[in-house]
């Protein structure tokens, strides 16, 4: 059956990675952002504009024809937020502009609708050794935790009513070639030999690079066992934070430079100076059991981390990342 494609968020850093791989394999893609671009068609993808997405976001004219939407537009994780009521601002476009399109999606007959969620669904933590599965309770601990749970149960709930497709992908922390934020720093400062004082964490946490978790999206669609369900995803491998910092230094090509303190006494330094909850995600674990995956969709990360962290670095190198 032929196959067209809606993709929201196409500008983000999955999103162009998603595209790329539709573009790969010669699929039309109608590109929806709240970006003008200069080229609104470009072989079989076409970019449309949307001033805003939102619970009032009319999708008539763009869905004509669509039969499959990933949906990686979101209101993303914000680390110091500053809104006074941050929950609405996320329901608002993580949950309501969400649903909208995903209602108007299943009147106008489409077959599959991707949503790309987050780990933070199941929680912030787990032990180490005990990863969070799908069948794990729900425990997200921020707002935009919240509004992704919420988004999750609301679609389900309208596949069951409508037949529509809806499957659900939780990545933990993403990284690749572009990727931003704390990952990014953290790159920076293992290229720069900074002593980091890491040496003596032995947790464990699950990451998903850029090219598993569109892996994992590219297989999802149309396979039936795919259909109304959730997914973990991850490299498969689970690192602790040194771990992870020696692999950094060996795909920059750099000593790695940590030297061991108690991390009871990092906890501590970071309560002082207000930075625990960057000590928690350093010093603690978050593990994915990936299996469900890998048994109902016979999916296998095809990238290891170390390739994944390659090519992360080989971008780093790059003049506009090499600040």
């Amino acid at each position: 059956m032929s196959q067209i494609f809606l993709l929201t968020g196409a500008t983000g850093f999955v999103g162009q990675a998603v595209l790329y791989q539709l573009q790969q394999q010669q699929s039309k893609v109608i590109c929806v952002s709240r970006q003008h671009t200069i080229n609104p068609q470009s072989g079989n993808t076409i970019y449309q504009h949307i001033p805003e997405l939102g619970s009032a976001t009319q999708w008539e004219t763009t869905l004509t024809g669509i039969t499959h939407i990933i949906h990686c537009a979101a209101r993303v994780h914000v680390m110091n937020e500053t809104a006074a009521d941050p929950l609405a601002l996320f329901r608002e476009v993580n949950v309501d502009a969400t649903l909208n399109l995903a209602r108007q999606a299943a009147a106008a007959g489409v077959r599959q609708f991707i949503f790309i969620s987050s780990v933070k669904v199941n929680g912030e933590a787990t032990a180490k050794g005990l990863p969070f599965s799908e069948d794990s309770a729900p425990h997200p601990e921020d707002a935009y935790g919240i509004s992704k749970h919420e988004a999750e149960q609301a679609l389900l709930a309208l596949g069951r009513e409508t037949g529509m497709g809806i499957t659900i992908i939780r990545p933990p922390l993403v990284y690749g070639p572009g990727v931003k934020a704390n990952f990014l720093s953290m790159l920076r400062w293992v290229k720069k030999g900074f002593p980091l004082p890491f040496a003596s964490v032995d947790n464990r946490r699950s990451f998903v690079c850029l090219d598993n978790l569109v892996s994992l999206i590219l297989t999802c669609i149309d396979h039936p066992k795919a259909m109304q369900e959730v997914f973990l995803v991850s490299d498969g491998q689970d690192l602790s934070t040194a771990q992870l910092l020696q692999y950094c230094a060996s795909a920059l090509q750099v000593p790695s430079r940590l030297f061991p303190f108690p991390p009871g006494g990092l906890m501590l330094a970071a309560r002082i100076v207000g930075k625990q909850s960057v000590a928690e995600r350093l010093c603690g674990s978050l593990q994915v059991d990936i299996s469900k995956a890998q048994r109902l969709l016979g999916w296998t990360p095809p990238c290891t981390v170390q390739q994944g962290l390659q090519a992360t670095a080989a971008a780093l190198h790059q003049p506009s990342n090499s600040a």
